[in-house]
């Protein structure tokens, strides 16, 4: 019986994904943020007028995360 190996996906198509996932959000503070990403991490920035928004956004994403970590660096102020 065979084993399936899950290949890991590239770090542009997670990037890709979990901006698809914040552009779809009905919050604009959410559709204006950057993000990155590497082999190991996801790096979410830009500026939100609420701590609010900021964790709404991580918890958006967590699970597009793809099993790397979520750094969130969102600042919170007036954008």
């Amino acid at each position: 019986m065979a084993t399936a190996t899950l290949t890991p996906l590239p770090a542009a198509g997670v990037a890709r994904t979990v901006e698809e996932l914040l552009r779809a959000s009905a919050r604009p503070d959410l559709r204006r943020l950057a993000v990155t990403a590497t082999a190991d991490e996801i790096v979410l920035t830009g500026v939100v007028s609420t701590f609010y928004l900021k964790q709404l956004a991580q918890e958006l994403v967590r699970d597009a995360a793809a099993g790397r970590r979520l750094t969130n660096r969102i600042e919170v102020g007036r954008n």
